[in-house]
């Protein structure tokens, strides 16, 4: 009977772990999911950039968004090329610099102290990180077309993608953990991945970067948002950062 009954908790246990699985631990897996994929991808995409394997895909793709009688001219309208001037600014120190404090501004009306605090140092690390791989790749920039803006610094990982996605991706990673409206942190993730998108995109169209310069940036930034999603949430039940508060919201 002894036995009986240890077998009987023992699997009420491992229905209880399997049933907290499926409703709060699901997140974190995906979020180590691309934590660890975008590690392995990176890494992966910056041997074979290193070894010159993607040389020819690159340039293909370059030249594909140029007018072949003109190289100078990235194929669309004018006013094409005036939006990648504009999607591309918001990737920029200036634009990413008053989005981070407009988001600290947000959480510290909110009385979420910690989580700025915690904000402050997730979205500068980042582009610190950013700016440390760019200088150790030092690869060159894309002279197979005119540059349709000013560059000054070295090519991969693209700086503009990847501080995009850490300061887009991560702002919303972290503002999802405070956030208790199911439908705001929907609109988070997708406003966040939209722009993020945007800005890699535009660095190609407008002959700045190689593809492989944005994909990197991308990965690259995403594993930098999911670390520091799953560092919050790991701080937030040590109670040492703000969590959720629940409201009306949270069921919509």
């Amino acid at each position: 009977m002894k036995n009986h009954g240890k077998i009987r908790h023992a699997g009420r246990q491992s229905l209880y772990l399997l049933t907290r699985l499926g409703r709060y631990e699901l997140t974190i897996l995906l979020c180590i999911a691309v934590l660890s994929g975008g590690i392995w991808g990176f890494v992966a995409l910056a041997d074979e950039v290193i070894e010159g394997n993607t040389q020819s895909i690159d340039e293909s793709l370059l030249l594909a968004l140029r007018n072949p009688a003109d190289l100078s001219d990235p194929i669309g309208p004018g006013w094409v090329e005036e939006m990648g001037r504009d999607f591309t600014a918001l990737g920029g120190v200036g634009v990413l610099v008053l989005i981070t404090l407009g988001a600290l501004g947000y959480l510290l009306l909110a009385g979420r102290y910690r989580a700025a605090l915690f904000t402050s140092i997730a979205v500068p690390g980042g582009i610190l990180l950013s700016t440390v791989m760019k200088m150790g790749f030092d690869r060159p920039r894309p002279d197979l077309v005119p540059h349709e803006a000013m560059v000054y610094t070295a090519s991969f990982p693209s700086g503009h993608s990847m501080m995009s996605a850490v300061t887009y991706l991560t702002l919303a990673a972290l503002l999802t953990r405070v956030q208790p409206s199911l439908r705001l942190k929907a609109y988070f993730l997708i406003l966040a991945i939209l722009l993020t998108l945007l800005v890699g995109m535009s660095r190609v169209y407008l002959g700045v970067h190689w593809p492989t310069d944005v994909l990197a940036g991308w990965t690259a930034g995403a594993s930098w948002a999911a670390l520091c999603w799953i560092v919050m949430r790991w701080m937030q039940q040590r109670g040492q950062v703000e969590t959720e508060e629940k409201s009306v919201a949270d069921v919509e």
